[in-house]
């Protein structure tokens, strides 16, 4: 049986040893959005690391199959999901395809890459989950190529109320290894922070938007 709280502190650990997390709640970091915010968060780095990327494939592989049963196939979201996708693919012995951000601009103008079966009960594969905008773009397109899409799994979410009503609004379940209350908590157990800066990285949560203005 998939245990969640092992795996969450587990994930943590690795992230945050690794510097896949970075907690900077005195020295934001600005996002591409315009937020500010104290955590940047980069998943690819696990890519590096033989013991976290076995760890996480075998974790998501796990949770996936606990959570969404049998499924045909397994799709990658583009850019950084697509490496996550294609080693819980092999580890279930599964086709992959992955799904771009747009369409390509030359030849057949694929949004979907790889041997398309439609038809396919499929689970998606990400990164990292924010509010779940891009997430749930690759979802529809597979929907509309004719796939079941069981549901979406992910190493991290930052656990924003915009995303869970962006998933509950789109009818698509989603699990994910770890998450930022675990992390947070694992941080100020093993000193990555000080309370005071658990104090601000809980604001933040609270509402990214307009924190640090």
């Amino acid at each position: 049986m998939f245990n969640y709280s092992e795996a969450e502190q587990q994930v943590a650990e690795f992230l945050l040893q690794i510097k896949a997390i970075k907690l900077q709640p005195n020295n934001p970091f600005t996002w591409a959005s315009g937020w500010k915010s104290p955590i940047y968060c980069d998943n690819r780095i696990t890519l590096s690391h033989p013991t976290a990327r076995t760890y996480i494939r075998q974790q998501l592989t796990q949770l996936i199959q606990e959570k969404f049963g049998a499924v045909g196939c397994i799709a990658g979201v583009a850019t950084a999901g697509i490496p996550q996708g294609v080693l819980v693919a092999q580890e279930l012995g599964l086709p992959f395809i992955y799904v771009r951000s747009k369409p390509k601009e030359h030849g057949r103008g694929n949004m979907i890459e790889g041997d398309v079966l439609t038809g396919k009960r499929v689970v998606v594969i990400e990164d990292l989950i924010s509010t779940g905008k891009s997430s749930l773009q690759a979802v529809e397109a597979l929907r509309e190529a004719g796939y079941d899409v069981a549901g979406l799994a992910a190493i991290f979410t930052y656990e924003f109320d915009i995303a869970t009503d962006n998933f509950n609004e789109a009818k698509c379940p989603f699990v994910t290894l770890s998450n930022y209350t675990a992390l947070i908590k694992y941080a100020e157990q093993n000193l990555y922070i000080t309370p005071e800066d658990t104090a601000l990285l809980t604001k933040w949560r609270e509402d990214p938007s307009v924190w640090g203005q």
